[in-house]
């Protein structure tokens, strides 16, 4: 069984081995507590109820190194993705005590971070089951740890948007004003950008959608329109274009969005204000 849930995310061991150099400083100060020879067999345990996600971390961080003594050993039984309750455990194994106690934070915080974002990501996802809507993430990840991020949104059951400003064209508020309107903005992507993207552009009106289907846009954002203006929007395109929300989306609402017969939903919260799901680590 494998931590990942399929493909690894994209520089994941270089965040990791960061993120322990952060943690570590100049060296531990406090090791001297616990015998250098010294080791311990623990457990990481649940907290929460959610959707796993960083075990691959916690493998890279915790597991023996190679050439460690016999005894020490690192096991799983569960991989992302899965569902885990509190007091399931998810990780167990026996290290040397002063080495598990310099990586355990590490490990744990990606825990907890990834496993946040999973878990949030696939309330969003229940809450539009039965409709053909697919649950998108966005740009708003924390520096440096998109790809791991929207990782995370997979494995609760989510779909990526761009990664970067070079996977997809988006023409935005900002880019229409820059340009003169929707119609000059298209005009020049289509002109000098790659002829083999889809054109998405950014409504923020029933009126801007007529203009963006009227000039050929691939994918409608609806941003911030109230489930009236969406549906008013669903009914003037017909088909003709892929429909996207984005803006304004809860829990609470999610559904009712969906219900408008529009393609996808995308939600910035489920990365940047998505709880830690919470684990903890102790010795047996």
């Amino acid at each position: 069984m494998e931590p990942f849930l399929g493909d690894e995310p994209i520089g994941w061991p270089e965040i990791a081995d960061a993120a322990l150099i952060e943690d570590l400083g100049l060296g531990d100060v406090t090791r001297f507590a616990v015998p250098d020879d010294l080791k311990s067999d623990y457990y990481i345990e649940a907290q929460g109820e959610g959707v796993l996600c960083g075990l691959g971390f916690v493998q890279d961080l915790l597991a023996p190194p190679a050439g460690a003594d016999e005894d020490e050993y690192a096991e799983h039984h569960m991989s992302d993705g899965d569902r885990v309750f509190p007091s399931d455990q998810v990780y167990v194994g026996r290290l040397n005590t002063r080495e598990l106690l310099q990586r355990e934070r590490t490990a744990l915080n990606f825990l907890m971070h990834l496993s946040g974002i999973a878990t949030l990501t696939a309330k969003f996802v229940d809450a539009v089951k039965g409709t053909n809507v697919r649950i998108l993430d966005t740009r708003k990840t924390l520096p440096g740890l998109r790809y791991i991020e929207k990782y995370a949104v997979r494995c609760g059951g989510g779909h990526n948007h761009r990664f970067n400003l070079s996977d997809g064209i988006l023409i935005k508020d900002n880019h229409i004003r820059a340009a003169g309107g929707i119609v000059e903005a298209v005009t020049r992507v289509r002109l000098q950008g790659p002829h083999s993207m889809k054109i998405e552009v950014e409504c923020a009106t029933v009126a801007q959608v007529d203009r963006a289907l009227s000039c050929g846009a691939d994918i409608i954002m609806l941003d911030n329109m109230t489930i009236g203006e969406v549906k008013d929007a669903v009914s003037i395109v017909q088909g003709r274009a892929l429909l996207e929300v984005s803006g304004g989306v809860s829990l609470d609402n999610v559904k009712d969005y969906a219900a408008t017969g529009v393609d996808f939903i995308s939600v910035g919260m489920i990365t940047h204000s998505a709880p830690a799901l919470p684990f903890h680590l102790e010795f047996r």
